[in-house]
């Protein structure tokens, strides 16, 4: 009986002791609005931050609707949302320049640690049958282990659909690397559901299939592609020169940038709660897991608590590295 009623009072203080500690986090860190932006790679990283600065930090989380350009011009004029989770700079870079020069905004750190990444690829079973395949020097050699569906004297490119900058970027590309010469055309698939259906087509019937494709998207979270090597480095002044410019006529070999996906918060926010800053400068992920998710996401129709709750599952030797050890107990306990 002694022993019950010490066990029942060390629990008490226990339960006391976190109920204390519980409450002092919520003060610190306060109420927090984050962007639930309307893309699926985002939605999910908005999830999963709720869940970790509520449940470890002690965090009021409130998710609101937003997209890159009116999310970041609210957060620079009116300070809200505080959190930004998942920012492609190529297309704010010089707003969210100006906005950190001026106090507004910080930057916390890089989501995909991968970047976003752009390119022509090859199905893997391809480069596992043909293991030389490795650069785009030496696809171009073998027009005939791709062919072209309405053409099989000659080898096809697939490009992106009209309208998508990716298409004047591949077309250009097609120039510059005389793709014509070497025996192949371009195949316009007519939208984006068009492009990912000739991979779909081709890994159900282990065909060939050599094309513009990117990352982190579910297409790549379902099979398993190879980016090809384009044999020259990037060169901004020739992608600003020619290689993104529609109506360019003398191309030059390029290839694609890496797209530094990031993080932005409100300056406010960053100076008010360091710890839940600190772990957002922390939280990052390979492309390799956010293909998963999205694909995962795709196929069950899931929302981005669903996907978050799937993150936590089955990568905790990931997402442990980024929180400080009560603080992931906290969130473990929560699961």
């Amino acid at each position: 009986m002694k022993n019950r009623v010490a066990l029942a009072g060390a629990c008490a203080v226990l339960l006391l002791l976190l109920g204390m500690f519980s409450s002092r986090a919520e003060a610190a860190c306060g109420r927090v609005t984050i962007a639930d932006m309307n893309w699926a790679s985002a939605e999910f990283a908005a999830q999963v931050d709720r869940f970790i600065l509520e449940k470890g930090y002690g965090c009021t989380v409130e998710l609101v609707p937003g997209d890159t350009n009116p999310t970041i011009a609210s957060m620079t004029s009116r300070g809200q949302p505080d959190v930004a989770p998942e920012i492609w700079m190529n297309s704010a870079r010089e707003v969210i320049d100006k906005a950190v020069k001026d106090g507004k905004l910080t930057v916390a750190g890089e989501i995909l640690s991968d970047g976003g990444v752009e390119g022509w690829w090859i199905p893997k079973y391809m480069l596992d049958k043909h293991p030389e395949l490795t650069t785009l020097a030496a696809v171009l050699k073998r027009p005939d282990l791709f062919p072209n569906p309405e053409d099989k004297s000659r080898g096809a490119l697939y490009t992106c659909p009209p309208g998508w900058t990716c298409q004047i970027v591949t077309g250009n590309l097609y120039k510059a690397f005389d793709v014509k010469q070497a025996g192949f055309d371009l195949v316009n698939t007519g939208s984006g559901a068009g492009l990912a259906g000739t991979i779909a087509r081709a890994y159900t019937r282990k065909q060939a299939w050599f094309g513009y494709y990117w990352e982190p998207t579910p297409v790549l979270g379902r099979y398993d592609m190879v980016k090809l090597d384009m044999g020259v480095p990037y060169s901004k002044e020739e992608w600003d020169r020619c290689t993104g410019q529609a109506k360019c006529t003398d191309p030059k070999k390029n290839t694609w940038a890496r797209s530094n996906v990031m993080t932005v918060t409100s300056r406010k926010f960053a100076e008010k709660s360091p710890e839940a800053f600190a772990y957002l400068s922390k939280r990052s992920w390979p492309n390799s897991v956010v293909n998963k998710i999205l694909a995962f996401m795709d196929k069950e129709r899931a929302r981005g608590e669903e996907a978050a709750e799937k993150f936590f599952k089955e990568n905790e030797a990931l997402w442990t590295k980024w929180l400080p050890a009560d603080v992931a107990a906290r969130v473990k306990a929560a699961l």
